[in-house]
């Protein structure tokens, strides 16, 4: 009998949950220490702000009571976009968060999962027919995907087609949304990501549901495109808007 036989299996090397790609214990033990640690920080900055006006509640309201939606916002949005969503009663929706596919994502994984949402690991940034078919299927269990149709990366303010053939494929309405914040930074990243500066008062506007033909074709896909992108703009100036009649009184 071969010496061989008599050896034992190396165990395998831990993987992620999300991605199944290996990681190295430093990975691992900075997955572990920032994500609480991130938790923290985004509840902190959502708690110092307060949200005192929202327009359009019953565009989102009516949406959801006969099923999920596909909400969208500006990646540059996403702190309080995400807020809004997951504060959401009366129906309460069953939220999914569209994360990047690489290790890159794994901590903002972990943190949808500690909000009680569901991490789906793919991009607005693809529309493979992998991607799709997870959202999809995701949709169809009762998931509402909330997508930063702009992507992880860019351009801003491209509306890219992914939150578009997930509507297409799933007879489901895309539901934009956006905030105007009193007080805010907003950093030179790629996506001028707002931050809203503690203590401020926070508007946050929902555009009217879109559904999308099943029938559509690439050209009007291309047409639909930037209409949404305008859409979200529209959205925006109904947040300040508000934000600004309502200061006014």
């Amino acid at each position: 009998m071969s010496d061989n036989a008599h050896t034992p299996a190396t165990p395998p090397e831990p993987t992620s949950q999300y991605t199944g790609r290996r990681l190295t214990w430093q990975r691992r033990v900075l997955h572990r220490l920032a994500a609480p640690v991130a938790m923290g920080l985004v509840k902190f900055w959502w708690l110092t702000c307060r949200i005192v006006r929202v327009e359009g509640l019953a565009h989102i309201k009516t949406a959801l009571s006969d099923g999920p939606i596909i909400a969208v916002f500006w990646h540059q949005h996403l702190l309080f976009g995400t807020r809004f969503l997951l504060n959401l009663t009366d129906p309460t929706p069953q939220l999914g968060f569209a994360i990047s596919p690489s290790v890159d994502g794994e901590i903002p994984a972990m943190l949808a999962q500690r909000m009680g949402a569901e991490a789906l690991r793919g991009s607005s940034s693809h529309t493979g027919a992998r991607t799709l078919r997870d959202y999809y299927l995701a949709v169809r269990r009762g998931v509402s995907p909330a997508i930063n149709p702009d992507g992880a990366y860019g351009p801003r303010y491209v509306f890219k087609p992914g939150a578009i053939l997930i509507a297409q494929l799933s007879g489901r309405p895309i539901v934009p949304i956006a905030f105007y914040a009193e007080r805010a930074w907003q950093f030179r990243a790629w996506d001028r990501f707002v931050l809203p500066k503690p203590f401020s008062r926070i508007v946050i506007a929902v555009g009217e549901p879109k559904y999308v033909s099943r029938t559509i074709d690439d050209a009007a896909i291309a047409v639909l495109q930037v209409q949404m992108a305008a859409e979200l703009h529209q959205t925006f100036l109904a947040a300040k808007t508000a934000f600004t009649n309502a200061g006014s009184r």
